[in-house]
């Protein structure tokens, strides 16, 4: 990561970041309220948002009582993430097993196993798997029947059938803001990270349709966007 190597360059160079998903879980800061060193800037994910992704897969696919998390194995701030997404599966019933793949080989071997019991869901968490294979992650979805969820809105427009995910260009422009403030004379210790307040739903009709699963108009009428 980027903010890791320049902490590790300097512990008095002034960083602020602006697309880390999980600041304390990777060692960036102490807190987000009093980050305490010399970091501090706006995250792409609040903790919450993990929650809402197994949420959100059983409104649309309400018949999934299995979930394979495919996670990035090299990103320590997933560790604290998937928590989250376990907690809220615990509460829903639904089980939760991980996927770490290394590579596209690990991804489709993962995918397939897990699809061999019935009633499976997949939860795409961001970092390098979801970025890089998004195509080949579709496409084993749709291949198995699996409804899943996706972090950024390409993966829906591509066939995904669902994307929940914040708006990535949103917090460059308070981070100069924070810049600004620091060339100024403030410190990074005394701003606080900033959690985004925006995300977007992207639902694919089409894939849900291949798929078998209704859509609750409810739903469809929070989504950002709906391909037909």
């Amino acid at each position: 990561m980027s903010v890791a190597a320049l902490q590790a360059l300097s512990d008095t160079l002034p960083i602020v970041f602006a697309a880390v998903g999980d600041p304390v879980g990777a060692g960036f800061v102490e807190s987000l309220a009093h980050p305490g060193g010399n970091a501090t800037g706006f995250m792409l994910y609040e903790y919450s948002f993990y929650g809402k992704l197994v949420e959100l897969l059983r409104q649309i696919a309400p018949g999934v009582t299995r979930v394979a998390v495919l996670r990035n194995p090299t990103n320590p701030s997933q560790l604290a993430t998937f928590g989250a997404v376990q907690g809220a599966a615990q509460v829903l019933g639904v089980e939760v097993a991980p996927i770490d793949p290394r590579d596209a080989v690990q991804i489709e071997r993962g995918v397939t196993a897990f699809a061999h019991s019935p009633n499976g869901g997949l939860i795409i968490m961001p970092g390098a798997p979801a970025s890089v294979h998004g195509a080949l992650i579709i496409a084993l979805a749709a291949r198995y029947k699996l409804p899943a969820i996706y972090p950024f809105r390409y993966h829906a427009t591509g066939g995904g059938l669902i994307s929940y995910g914040p708006d990535f260009v949103e917090p460059f422009r308070p981070a100069a803001g924070y810049v600004d403030r620091i060339l100024k004379g403030e410190k990074p210790s005394d701003l606080p990270v900033q959690e985004p307040t925006k995300y977007e739903l992207v639902i694919n009709l089409k894939t849900a349709k291949a798929l078998g699963l209704k859509v609750p108009n409810t739903l469809i009428g929070r989504a950002d966007e709906v391909i037909e």
